[in-house]
């Protein structure tokens, strides 16, 4: 739940698989509750081994867990290895050709890594990010939240980030969105998509999500399912040029204006005060005067306005009712 403060749940640095295995539960005997993952890896050294054994201390494992070694020039590929030679659930896929390390690179790899696992007969197929360490019982609650609901078709738990030593639930946390770092899908769904869709400025979870419920499928985040992110958002760009990129990426997706400037009031109380989020809304603004052209379907920018004008109805009569 938001602002609920937890200790890291890893405190060993080992890179290696030092620790025994919880006993194996045999998945594929069972293949209504049978999942595969799909990790994007590039330069991962300091916390791949982390995640790795998050994944193997799982009461019900992955029956395929292919990590996409995309290009690192680090310890990741060497690390990866070594699990996957003590455990046989996991598989190293790594690209070798040259390509752009744009915003597109780690959607092309996690594709990549999808592909290899088109033909394997498991129910649930998911992304999970390379900086991302789960519970031992995350996947096992996960796939029973998936068996009461037939509709269900994303699914995935609350992201909760470092701060001076505990992790805390992120501010941007809400049920109806699911984080694109541990996106779970129907393998139905996921096929319907064709994978994720890269985007220019990113956005490949956002649409997807999307997607799904306009084809009738419902997309849930679960609170008390937590997952630890242990590099802060938008690290890797900046956190200035990560607030404006999600502007744009806001504006090309489709997003209401009016829906726009109410996200952004919300978000002045986030840290650093005012300021990120008046560079989301220059980010907006800057594709909107521009007249930058919308990079999704005319009949996905009209169900997500519709969707975030329900939104703000809904928001404003709670507020009404409160006051």
């Amino acid at each position: 739940m938001p602002g609920t403060v937890v200790a890291s749940p890893v405190t060993d640095q080992s890179q290696v698989a030092t620790r025994p295995s919880m006993a194996p539960v045999d998945v594929s005997s069972q293949p209504a509750f049978s999942y595969a993952l799909a990790t994007a890896a590039y330069n991962e050294e300091k916390l791949i081994g982390r995640v790795i054994q998050s994944i193997v201390d799982q009461t019900v494992k992955p029956v395929r867990w292919v990590i996409v070694n995309d290009g690192s020039t680090d310890r990741t590929a060497e690390i990866v290895q070594r699990f996957a030679d003590q455990y046989p659930f996991i598989e190293l896929y790594t690209i070798t050709e040259e390509h752009p390390r744009d915003l597109t690179a780690q959607v092309h790899a996690i594709n990549r890594g999808f592909a290899q696992l088109k033909n394997l007969p498991s129910a649930f197929i998911g992304n999970l990010d390379a900086d991302v360490t789960l519970e031992p019982t995350y996947f096992e609650s996960l796939l029973s939240r998936f068996a009461q609901d037939p509709r269900l078709g994303l699914a995935g738990g609350y992201i909760y980030e470092e701060r001076e030593g505990q992790f805390h639930s992120r501010p941007s946390n809400v049920t109806s969105s699911v984080a694109h770092a541990v996106q779970l899908f129907r393998r139905e769904c996921l096929e319907e998509l064709g994978g994720y869709r890269p985007f220019t400025w990113a956005g490949a979870d956002w649409y997807a999500e999307v997607s799904l419920r306009m084809k009738g499928w419902h997309v849930h985040s679960i609170p008390d399912l937590r997952a630890f992110h242990h590099r802060p958002t938008g690290k890797g760009f900046g956190l200035y040029k990560y607030a404006f990129r999600g502007g744009k990426m806001d504006f090309y997706m489709g997003t209401h204006p009016v829906f726009e400037i109410v996200k952004m009031t919300r978000r002045l109380v986030d840290k650093p005060y005012v300021i990120a989020a008046a560079v989301r809304f220059s980010g907006f603004l800057s594709a909107y005067f521009k007249r930058e052209p919308r990079q999704v379907p005319a009949d996905f920018m009209a169900y997500l306005r519709k969707e975030q004008m329900a939104r703000l109805r809904s928001f404003f009569l709670g507020a009404q009712k409160a006051s």
